[in-house]
């Protein structure tokens, strides 16, 4: 498995010139991988006549647009081999992204996701608010993004209550109980950044009612295309969370269900998002030339962890910049970057005719 192979090195703390060979061979191994396991992989290499044992550079690698999983199942496992099946939320008159993990692939976003997690916000099971209804859903196989993120980051909480009832309406005596059991050290919120803007932000008032969440850690994500409908921007959330609630220990992350597991976490120290053993990052323009650092384009992203989906090269429909590496104030190592937005008319055209 890929993520043991990269046990001994630090999640963060790692430079790019000590990373860049052991991800060079590991996205190399991956892109072999696939081509010899999945046939719309293949067809896509040998249409595009590509070489893969002539690449000697991480950015030549052939990368796939994630409208790709919306419009075909990618599979490099054999289909009675998939444990659990993942849903993009995707938006309204479009088809959700389809990922199929196998029971290894799973397990390996499971672990990558884990030691991210403690290494960015906290290396103990604390109680969880979880800012969203309790899903309960009959197959757990099947998920859709916001199900598989309350999942995924359920695991690091413990004692977890549901912020919303069955009818989509704040629960305040659920809430109440909550905090007066463990609002007093530290807990963790968690929800999309929509959720905590509408339910948390828009609702409820500390001034009003005796609530305190002082002591909360917020874990947020997604979501972001509606604040930039609302004119909210980063800071100014980050502001009501603190004018409104107290709260000022807050953890953005990025990522995609595309890559499950190999999120981007935003430093609280710096107001940037990293890049970990685990993932990279790489900017094109228009024309997918790669960009330097402080240069808006197309956010590509690589990951060491797909093994039962052919997704560990993907480009995606977002804009972004590359704002350094190695040297960031809050100590990190590796590359450092701003997400902007989604990019206007992101659909490829033309992208699936390969296929």
């Amino acid at each position: 498995m890929n993520i043991e192979k990269l046990k001994n090195f630090e999640t963060f703390s790692t430079t790019s010139l000590i990373k860049k060979n052991i991800f060079f061979s590991l996205i190399k191994q991956l892109s072999f991988h696939h081509y010899k396991h999945c046939i719309e992989y293949k067809n896509i290499i040998e249409k595009l006549k590509i070489n893969l044992k002539k690449i000697d550079n991480v950015e030549d690698f052939p990368m796939i647009p994630v409208q790709l999983f919306k419009h075909f199942d990618l599979l490099s496992v054999k289909r009675e081999k998939v444990v659990k099946k993942l849903i993009s939320s995707g938006t309204s008159g479009q088809n959700p992204s389809k990922i199929y993990l196998d029971k290894n692939n799973a397990l390996a976003q499971t672990k990558a996701l884990d030691t991210i997690f403690q290494k960015m916000v906290s290396d103990k099971r604390l109680p969880m608010l979880i800012v969203d209804r309790n899903p309960n859903l009959d197959d757990r196989n099947i998920l859709n993004a916001k199900s598989a993120a309350i999942y995924g980051f359920s695991i690091f909480g413990k004692n977890h209550s549901y912020l919303l009832n069955k009818e989509n309406k704040i629960d305040f005596d659920n809430l109440s109980k909550f905090l007066n059991l463990y609002g007093k050290e530290k807990f963790l919120i968690f929800g999309f950044t929509s959720m905590i803007f509408e339910k948390l932000i828009n609702n409820i008032n500390i001034k009003k009612k005796s609530y305190d969440f002082n002591k909360g850690i917020l874990v947020h994500g997604g979501g972001w295309k509606r604040m930039e409908n609302l004119k909210i921007s980063n800071k100014n959330f980050k502001k009501k969370l603190k004018t409104k609630l107290n709260l000022d220990k807050i953890f953005n992350y990025y990522g995609l269900v595309e890559q499950t597991g190999s999120i981007f976490f935003e430093s609280s120290k710096c107001g940037y998002f990293h890049t970990s053993i685990f993932s990279d990052i790489i900017i094109r323009d228009s024309k997918f030339r790669v960009l330097g650092k402080k240069s808006k384009g197309l956010i590509q992203l690589l990951s060491v962890l797909p093994t039962s989906y052919p997704g560990h090269n993907i480009l995606t429909e977002d804009i972004g910049e590359i704002i350094g590496e190695d040297d960031c104030k809050c100590g990190l190592k590796g590359k450092y970057f701003k997400i902007y937005g989604r990019a206007k008319e992101a659909e490829m055209r033309g992208c699936s005719d390969v296929i």
